[in-house]
């Protein structure tokens, strides 16, 4: 059908790469700064009060370290990404993307254990039910 030359169809695949990492990149630095601006102090908070009886903290040790310690090699792995652009992208999804879900995997973890007063985003149950509050 040639409906696109040759050098439009490039163009067109550019766009697209840009797009995609750009958006990756985006949502890699929200991710960071929404974790070690609101999730960890808020995981610390909650810590801390569990001072005077630490046998009643269970996994929060454990789980909220593991927060720091994903998202820490997540910005390792975001450091190291190529600059061309179709290398960006295939590292972007095959190692960004993968680390992105361990970290979310944990935060999701924490929001289950972090006192509901301290948790600083809504939480899905807020998202979903919230309508019915009124």
């Amino acid at each position: 059908m040639k409906v696109y030359t040759p050098e439009e169809c490039d163009a067109r695949q550019e766009v697209m790469y840009e797009n995609y990492n750009t958006t990756l990149c985006v949502e890699v630095a929200t991710l960071v700064k929404m974790v070690e601006t609101g999730i960890l102090p808020a995981c610390a908070a909650d810590l801390s009060k569990y001072s005077a009886m630490p046998s009643l903290k269970g996994d929060r040790d454990a789980t909220y370290t593991s927060i720091k310690k994903e998202t820490d090699e997540l910005k390792k792995l975001f450091a190291s990404k190529p600059h061309d652009m179709v290398a960006e992208a295939d590292y972007l999804c095959n190692k960004i993307k993968p680390q992105m879900q361990v970290v979310r995997a944990a935060v999701d973890k924490a929001e289950g254990l972090i006192q509901k007063d301290l948790y600083p985003y809504p939480t899905y149950e807020q998202l979903i039910y919230s309508h019915h509050s009124s």
